[in-house]
């Protein structure tokens, strides 16, 4: 069955036995949906075990979970539609063109965007750190990506060009889709690899990286995610392209955005470094080396006293021989004191 469901036997993806769902009394399922789900499922269980090592509490997934989700459909149907407005307000309902998300169209960075927002909220309300919050989902957020590629193999689409060369017509090389004989890149499929991949690097990083300055994981995935989606992107078929803001050009908006999107991860790893001190640090001048250098100790009598033993008899003389100048200088200022009084009586 599973060589069928991926080289274009008759079980699935061969234009009269092509299905995408299945149906339990009147409601259909859809295969796309499972992958999502099972894909948040995952994602809060990885999680738990790296807030755990990081020093936050486990149960503050849920409440993470519980603003997320809504806001990552939200935002990824908000920002599908924004990039391909003309189509939607041309359509004979503008308003349930926009809301039927069953029908598809969700854009992977208005889902990031929008669960950003609602992270920044959550941790607001509740007093965590937002930037670490953010690495910590970073982590896991590669691993969502890649099941939810496999939705997009169910629902035949996020391919790239057509292969002709019988050769190369098999999966993981190729998928068939649309009508039987018809082979295409398997874009879901590179994407998905590189998303795993991506994932294992950076929660690996994560988990062993003993610095307490948060970003890291953040910009990685930034960079990372960044440079998958702006080369794969090219590859994908032009249907499939969203316009920018409904105006079609010649690099895909995907691209343009992902190459923002890491420059963004750049700027941000930059930052993070600096602010570790691992670069652009300032010389220190002789003096400042020296003062460092110098433990400032507030001593307690005891101390000064086991000071005081240990002190070498030369220092020792050294202040006895000043002490008794001090007080010769006290005492002639005393004297002519008195003088100047005796004068003025």
């Amino acid at each position: 069955m599973l060589y069928d469901l991926l080289n274009g036997g008759k079980f699935i993806f061969n234009g009269k036995f092509h299905t995408n769902h299945f149906t339990i009394g009147n409601f259909d399922i859809y295969f796309y949906a499972i992958c999502i789900v099972t894909g948040m499922i995952v994602c809060c269980l990885l999680a738990a075990p790296m807030f755990k090592r990081k020093g936050e509490n486990p149960d503050f997934i849920l409440d993470l979970m519980i603003a997320i989700v809504p806001s990552c459909i939200i935002g990824a149907r908000l920002w599908y539609v924004i990039f391909d407005i003309k189509t939607f307000i041309n359509a004979e309902n503008p308003f349930l063109a926009i809301i039927n998300i069953r029908d598809g169209g969700l854009a992977i960075y208005g889902g990031l965007a929008a669960g950003a927002l609602a992270i920044f909220v959550v941790c607001k309300i509740k007093k965590v750190s937002f930037l670490k919050v953010l690495d910590l989902a970073a982590a896991v957020v590669p691993f969502g990506q890649m099941m939810g590629r496999w939705g997009n193999f169910f629902n035949q689409e996020v391919y790239g060009r057509r292969i002709t060369d019988p050769k190369w017509q098999f999966f993981p090389a190729a998928v068939e889709i649309n009508n039987p004989g018809e082979w295409y890149q398997a874009l879901f499929f590179y994407e998905g690899v590189l998303n795993f991949l991506l994932f294992l690097i950076i929660y690996i990083f994560l988990w062993k990286s003993r610095s307490k300055q948060n970003g890291y994981a953040l910009s990685l995935y930034l960079m990372g995610y960044g440079v998958i989606r702006a080369i794969l992107e090219t590859f994908r078929q032009s249907e499939y392209n969203l316009p920018l803001f409904g105006k079609d050009t010649k690099i895909p908006a995907m691209t343009i955005i992902s190459i923002v999107i890491i420059l963004g991860g750049v700027a941000l790893l930059i930052w993070t470094m600096k602010k570790d001190g691992l670069i652009f640090r300032k010389k220190a001048t002789a003096n400042q080396a020296t003062a460092e250098s110098v433990p400032s100790v507030n001593e307690t009598p005891e101390v000064k006293d086991e000071n005081a033993k240990l002190r070498p008899k030369s220092l020792e003389l050294n202040s006895k021989e000043t002490d008794e100048k001090q007080n010769e200088k006290i005492e002639v200022v005393e004297e002519e004191n008195a003088s100047t009084t005796d004068e003025n009586k």
